[in-house]
């Protein structure tokens, strides 16, 4: 794009101010070498606009810059918690951070602000999952918790989730509150404190030990079937992609019993995540050293946790002799657990007589549903995001006498919950009840993928397909809107993708049963479901196709996929 003259002098005056409040050399020097060498087109991309912090934090490219996540823009985010936890009486915080570059640095940084602005802080000092905070926050019965991660993003990016009392994302009225009081933060109104003068006062302290214990006791009470696992002699490969699963992961299923080797060239922490394109377990790529390790060690089960170690992926055998791997999608763990949690649930006779309550997200498979229906269960559906699903826990924490129990949260894109003490996503725990699951079907010469066919055999065939579309730079956000408008003037009648429209929901309406989101649900006469839903967190928008067939309709569906699928990646 042309940068004009006023342009330039107003990203000039942005910079410098910019360089003025930065704390870290290097994103200064960023910024002072795109000056020096007049880089118009990168200083206006790094200063057009600020990051927002949203409805849960931040995610950003690493780097100099207002619309970079930086140690001042960290610092400003922390201020405005800061100013809105100081109104709460004896407020306190949990702050932890993954294995990307800056993370240890920003958590620190973080943790000065609000201890500095009196609020009281537990900061880890090793890298921890997102599952550990959330249970460390309940644990401690702190106001709010902090992580340093951008999950499963490339390595460029490093993010800044925000956490409540309950160990969930930050929902309305706390989340609104604190975005508006972080964006009008400005840089002298900062208030850093002093380490050492800090943890002297005894205001900035390390998360205890006893936490992690704690952590690790519950996940082990948790299990349904735990003589299963100790009899079982079962291999298990397992990659953390470079993060933080690596200690937890491999230390609940050593401490039972489980012989679990781990990819070496992904076992340490690295932010570049050098042996992967993306650190996402959702990927065959990410996944395909973890699975060479399956066939090497004939693994009975092959295991892959992200970054931050809240998103599980999962491999199973295709042979009995354990040369061939397939890859689970998100909707077929979530099938198998909901199955596994749901029956097991049944037949020990549940929790004095309450019924049990599997949340799914929207755009997670209807089969789930299914199954909650027919073993006595209640399937709720909720917007995507795991923040809505603690929602719904926290739900049935604040009214016991309901008459339901949480026993499973789910998303497609790999998100898992089995426990009730963590109010979000839990790769570890999910890793361990995995493994019960399929040491259970073992002991009854059943392997996951017979079991998965014979829920297809009763529930009917169905499959998913996700892509998306992405739409980086200033202008993105304008053609996401424009797009997104095109769908909501579409009506039931019209033709999309060469079909007709059955019906159209749009989240963005009233009475639609869920809180206004910008998501339209499309329903088409020939069976097939499209959401469309731009993402929270990257410059993108993704578009879910779900179909469904009866028990005999299988193969007939999987022959036709690959075309369907190709008219809507052409269409849209």
């Amino acid at each position: 794009m042309d940068i004009t003259e006023s342009m330039k002098s107003e990203v000039l005056e942005k910079a410098k101010f910019y360089i003025s409040s930065e704390k870290t050399l290097a994103f200064r020097k960023e910024v002072e070498d795109a000056i020096k060498n007049e880089d118009w087109e990168d200083l206006y991309d790094r200063f057009y606009t600020s990051l927002a912090f949203g409805t849960a934090g931040m995610r950003g490219v690493i780097g100099g810059g207002t619309n970079r996540i930086n140690t001042f823009m960290v610092r400003k985010v922390t201020q405005g918690l800061a100013n809105y936890l100081k109104s709460i009486e004896n407020a306190s915080a949990v702050i932890a951070y993954d294995s990307r570059n800056y993370s240890r640095e920003f958590a620190g940084c973080a943790a000065l602000v609000l201890a500095g602005n009196g609020v009281r802080t537990y900061l880890y000092d090793t890298l921890h999952p997102v599952p550990m905070l959330s249970f460390a926050v309940r644990h401690l019965k702190a106001t709010a918790g902090i992580v340093v991660t951008a999950s499963h993003n490339p390595s460029k990016y490093n993010g800044y989730k925000v956490y409540w009392s309950d160990g969930g994302q930050v929902t309305p009225p706390h989340d609104i509150e604190i975005a508006k009081l972080a964006n009008a933060v400005r840089a002298e109104d900062i208030r850093d404190g002093n380490e050492n003068e800090l943890r002297s006062s005894g205001i900035l302290t390390s998360v205890p030990d006893e936490v992690d214990k704690a952590y690790y006791q519950m996940v082990k009470d948790s299990l349904r079937r735990p003589e299963i696992i100790e009899k079982a002699e079962i291999k298990v490969a397992y990659t953390p992609l470079h993060g933080t699963g690596n200690i937890p992961v491999r230390s609940m299923l050593s401490d039972l019993g489980i012989d679990v080797e781990v990819v070496k060239e992904q076992e340490l922490p690295d932010g570049n995540f050098p042996t992967v394109k993306l650190p996402n377990p959702e990927s065959a790529e990410a996944m395909s050293k973890a699975i060479e390790l399956g066939k090497k060690i004939k693994a009975d089960i092959v295991l892959g946790t992200d970054p931050d170690a809240d998103r599980l992926g999962i491999a199973i055998p295709k042979n009995s002799d354990k040369t061939e791997y397939q890859l689970l999608t998100g909707n077929q763990i979530a099938t198998l657990l909901a199955d596994y949690l749901l029956v097991t649930s049944l037949e020990q006779g549940g929790k004095g007589g309450k019924k049990p309550l599997v949340v799914k997200s929207l755009v997670t498979t209807d089969l789930v549903k299914k199954i909650a229906e027919k073993n006595g269960g209640e399937c709720k559906d909720v917007l995507t995001g795991f923040k809505y699903i603690a929602e719904q826990m926290e739900k049935i924490d604040e009214n016991p006498s309901c008459g339901r129990y949480f026993l499973f949260g789910c998303e497609e894109s790999y998100g898992f919950l089995t426990v009730n003490e963590v109010h979000d996503k839990d790769a570890v725990s999910s890793a361990v009840a995995a493994v019960e699951m399929m040491c259970y079907y073992a002991s009854k010469g059943i392997s996951l993928g017979q079991r998965l066919d014979a829920i297809y055999a009763s529930y009917g065939y169905s499959t998913e397909v996700v892509f998306s579309r992405d739409y980086e730079g200033a202008s993105g956000k304008e053609k996401m809107a424009a797009i997104m408008a095109g769908f909501r003037n579409l009506r039931k009648g019209d033709t999309l993708v060469g079909r007709t429209i059955e019906s159209i929901e749009d989240l963005l309406k009233e009475n639609t049963g869920f809180p206004k989101a910008d998501v339209i649900i499309i329903r088409f006469s020939s069976g097939e479901k499209l959401v469309v839903r731009p993402s929270g967190t990257e410059p993108k928008i993704k578009y879910y196709i779900f179909l469904t067939e009866g028990p005999d309709g299988r193969k007939a569906l999987e022959e036709r996929l690959d075309v369907i699928v190709g008219d809507f990646k052409s269409a849209l």
